[in-house]
């Protein structure tokens, strides 16, 4: 369980494939602290730490298949930088939503307007897959939670102030790029169970 704020960026160093699984070595202040078997956060998606270097500073994630299908690791290259949160303490405060680090689909950055000190970024996601987004409501984009601002069938947007875009890889978002999104996890509850009771209503 995560809470959608960054602790830190890392950097992928390496990328080795071993069959259809991924090995992504990632530079990270974070590593001292960290131990094998931990989970992490990467842009969002949880993975599972399966070794570490603290001499390089440097640890071990593995994606699978299935997380390579799901997600936008595939496009992951030496030097790319990426969003970093360890799981969430019960004992700190909960600053974000909740958030699974379980991504649901990826979605395109469509455009970028500056606005007077902050940013508004516009994506689109395939509507298909039932996921909405809520006016107001929370998002998590490359594991950063967010506040939707526009909302519409396949598309949203969110606002970003200096010190997200500092301390976060959305300094390197750019038109086009391909982002990580977790859909808020009380919205998809009640979408399911709308869609059930439909289905269940038409049934009768």
């Amino acid at each position: 369980m995560f809470t959608g704020i960054i602790e830190a960026m890392g950097k992928v160093v390496a990328v080795d494939h071993d069959r259809t699984n991924i090995n992504f070595t990632i530079e990270s202040d974070l590593t001292q602290e960290l131990k094998v078997d931990q989970s992490m956060a990467h842009d969002g998606v949880c993975l599972t730490v399966v070794k570490i270097d603290k001499t390089k500073n440097q640890y071990v994630v593995t994606a699978i298949q299935e997380t390579l299908d799901k997600t936008c690791l595939s496009e992951w290259r030496p030097n790319y930088e990426v969003n970093l949160e360890r799981s969430m303490s019960m004992e700190n405060r909960f600053d974000g939503h909740i958030v699974q680090g379980h991504v649901d689909q990826t979605a395109v950055c469509e455009n970028i307007t500056e606005e007077n000190g902050s940013w508004r970024y516009y994506f689109s996601y395939d509507k298909s897959k039932n996921n909405i987004t809520v006016e107001k409501g929370s998002i998590s984009v490359n594991g950063v939670s967010l506040t939707v601002v526009d909302s519409e069938e396949g598309m949203f947007s969110v606002a970003i102030i200096p010190f997200t875009f500092e301390h976060t890889n959305f300094h390197n978002i750019r038109k086009g790029s391909l982002i990580n999104i977790e859909f808020d996890v009380f919205g998809k509850y009640v979408s399911r169970l709308m869609e059930q009771y439909f289905k269940q209503k038409k049934q009768d």
